[in-house]
């Protein structure tokens, strides 16, 4: 029997903090800045995936029975409840999670980035941090989210507590992004410095994510369903905050409670197809003769329900619910986007071209060959869930505010030596693609950001544009196209105008990829 997966949908708001006082709708003319409800819209996307908010939607404790519910599955807590967890958002999962389960939690072990607690700590956010006398013990490695021997020394931790339980025990399993460099357990004999070097190979001559990760979960004690395995005959619970795009619980953090659905021929083809098998390792080659001969073939996860409870899309509904509280007409068209910045925007402003001229007055309409050009580039971008067709005809018939709300993970080719992160980048992109059309009578702003609150290696979080940044830009002496050129995007913004187009949110202990948001107000 396969696990069973859940998306644990959203049901209740996170709480919400809102930047300025003031009445909350727009058609009452609440004088709010577009720019000001644009980060309201960011703050609360962030928000709803923050642990506390998500844990409390995932579990349910009744104090009096220990009856332990997670979503419509109940589990009896009698001093059986065990922990582990491993991902960059894992220590506030694990706060929350104590927090929760108070007493009923017997042990635990998480494996989180090097320097997190300490950067928690200064950055004033207590909630996100363990009790002093925590029950869960947690190792710091992974720097620069490569794993390394004290990401071993916790993942080897992890699989003796796994391997401890019986089946009257429970394990709790926290996972979120950056899980996988937080977990290496190669294979004996294979040593992890091998496992990193045949990799790196790989990736090196063009091998994909999921080629990679067949290899990984191969050679791996724990990834690919080996954690579960562990764990048995306990019951297993893994809540996961996915970082990928489309939510694939067996991609995120290489699926450590999720059954791997390739054997050792899938491992071979992929050498083969990169040359590599030859120059196999002798250890290598021994671990998976072993596996190609293990009697009892790929092992099952029935035991095992895995829910996923924060998730880009997840995170869209709850910026929806509050554009449409705000006055707007909200629409979600995407939560995969996926491809090249450049490309990215171009869609974007091709987009806000054509909507605002559904929101305007007769006469300045978007021309059909512009309409087409923007479902031509959707077609390019190849989102799987795009709703453009949909959010075209919201805006027609809306005749008042609109959101286009979308999330993902777009890709930038790096030029020149510049700072920023592909937030910034996108934005600043976005921002010239709406200045070369007049948006006519409509306000217009985009705004991206990351909702771990790091976009690359900055400070901020991301940024917001308008049609108007190239020109006033321009007036201060910036040239967006040569930030551009050299992929400078965060230094152009800490320069225009004092640096108020960016996002500050400082470090979250969350992430869900990146938000999207794309407001239009007709004048």
């Amino acid at each position: 029997m396969a696990a069973v997966l859940q998306v644990l949908p959203y049901v209740a708001r996170a709480p919400f903090r809102p930047l300025l006082s003031g009445g909350p709708v727009v058609r009452q003319a609440s004088g709010m800045a577009l720019a000001e409800q644009a980060q309201q819209l960011f703050e609360s996307t962030v928000g709803a995936m923050l642990p506390g908010p998500m844990l409390h939607r995932a579990l349910s404790l009744d104090p009096g029975s220990g009856l332990l519910k997670v979503r419509d599955r109940s589990f009896q807590l009698r001093q059986n409840l065990h922990l582990v967890g491993f991902g960059k958002a894992v220590l506030g999962m694990a706060a929350a999670a104590e927090e929760l389960l108070g007493q009923h939690l017997v042990q635990g072990v998480i494996s989180v980035p090097k320097g997190i607690r300490a950067a928690m700590e200064h950055a004033g956010k207590q909630e996100m941090l363990l009790k002093p006398h925590s029950r869960v013990q947690v190792f710091e490695g992974a720097e620069d989210n490569l794993p390394d021997r004290d990401a071993l020394r916790a993942a080897l931790a992890i699989r003796q507590l796994a391997e401890g339980l019986t089946a009257d025990d429970l394990l709790l399993v926290l996972i979120s992004g950056g899980g996988s460099a937080l977990l290496p357990a190669p294979i004996p004999p294979v040593t992890l410095e091998e496992k990193q070097t045949l990799t790196k190979l790989l990736a090196a001559r063009g091998a994909n994510i999921q080629e990679l990760n067949t290899i990984r979960k191969a050679l791996s004690q724990l990834k690919g369903g080996g954690l579960a395995q562990a764990a048995y005959p306990a019951q297993v619970v893994s809540l996961i905050l996915s970082d990928v795009v489309g939510d694939p619980v067996e991609v995120i953090a290489s699926g450590p409670t999720v059954a791997s659905v390739h054997n050792v021929q899938d491992c071979l083809h992929i050498l083969n197809r990169y040359g590599l098998r030859a120059a196999l390792p002798r250890s290598v080659k021994t671990v998976l003769a072993r596996a190609d001969s293990d009697p009892h073939g790929p092992h099952t996860c029935g035991h095992v329900l895995n829910v996923i409870i924060g998730s880009n899309a997840l995170a869209l509904a709850e910026a929806q619910q509050r554009a449409e509280a705000l006055g707007y007409r909200a629409v979600v068209l995407s939560a995969a986007i996926q491809g090249d910045v450049k490309s990215v925007a171009q869609f974007y402003g091709l987009l806000a071209r054509v909507a605002g001229a559904h929101l305007t007055p007769p006469g300045t309409a978007a021309s059909v060959e512009q309409e087409e050009q923007l479902h031509q580039l959707a077609a390019e971008l190849q989102l799987p869930d795009l709703q453009l067709k949909e959010a075209l005809e919201t805006v027609v018939g809306a005749g008042g505010p609109i959101c286009l709300l979308a999330g993902g993970e777009p890709t930038v080719q790096l030029q020149g030596s510049g700072k920023g992160g592909r937030n910034q980048e996108l934005a600043l992109r976005v921002g010239a693609e709406l200045g070369r059309w007049p948006p006519g009578p409509v306000d217009v702003l985009f705004l991206s950001g990351g909702t771990d609150g790091q976009d690359g290696p900055t400070e901020a979080a991301g940024a917001w544009v308008v049609p108007e940044l190239a020109s006033q830009a321009a007036a201060e002496g910036l040239d967006v196209a040569s930030f551009l050129s050299r992929s400078d995007s965060h230094t152009f913004f800490r320069c225009f105008r004092g640096g108020v187009h960016l996002l500050h949110t400082g470090l979250t202990g969350t992430n869900v990829m990146d938000a999207h948001l794309l407001l239009l107000r007709p004048r």
